[in-house]
């Protein structure tokens, strides 16, 4: 048999089935399909999981950076491959938690335009839809802070798995708490929304 033959092709498919554990063992190798593919997976949720902390656009980049970082920092000293996303999912809310006090501390304008309507509607489509999301960010910070964190992590559509990881709760009790998140948000935005 050829040293080719015995070696497997890992190009972006297999990649993307394997498995945590095996992916973290490739990276540490060396292996940059296997980064990518780490990188794949799990950068959407480290997103959500950085503006569900109500970071502006710019913090939230620098916060999955930072997360990122830290795992190539701390690579070889990962106790556990297979819980990789987990791990993740709890550095980036650490250092969102960090970029949120800092800016706090050094206030700055927050709204970054992530929302553009399309230029083909009318002014007052524009208007109208702007006071609705007005609306539901009003309600949305008027919830608790779990519950906050909660709907911007689906906001992302993240798996319940990747929610659980990010909030700390068991994956089976991220379905009522969502239902009973959803419904405050309804009641707080009243019957004529």
């Amino acid at each position: 048999m050829s040293p080719q033959a015995s070696r497997p092709a890992y190009g972006p498919p297999l990649a993307e089935a394997a498995s945590p554990e095996e992916l973290v063992g490739r990276a540490r190798g060396g292996d940059g399909d296997a980064w990518a593919a780490l990188t794949r997976r799990y950068t959407g949720m480290l997103w959500a999981i950085a503006r569900s902390h109500g970071l502006s656009q710019n913090d939230a980049a620098d916060v999955v950076q930072t997360a990122w970082l830290r795992l190539v920092e701390r690579l070889d000293a990962l106790r556990d491959p297979r819980r990789v996303g987990a791990w993740l999912a709890v550095t980036t809310a650490r250092e969102a938690a960090r970029a949120r006090f800092r800016s706090a501390q050094w206030p700055h304008d927050a709204h970054d335009g992530a929302v553009h309507p399309p230029a083909s509607r009318t002014p007052e489509g524009v208007w109208t839809a702007r006071e609705r999301l007005r609306r539901v960010a009003e309600a949305l910070e008027e919830l608790p802070e779990r519950c906050r964190r909660l709907l911007r992590l689906f906001a992302a559509s993240p798996s319940y798995t990747d929610v659980a990881a990010a909030l700390g709760m068991p994956v089976g009790s991220i379905g009522p708490t969502r239902t009973r998140c959803l419904t405050a948000l309804r009641q707080r935005l009243g019957d004529d929304f």
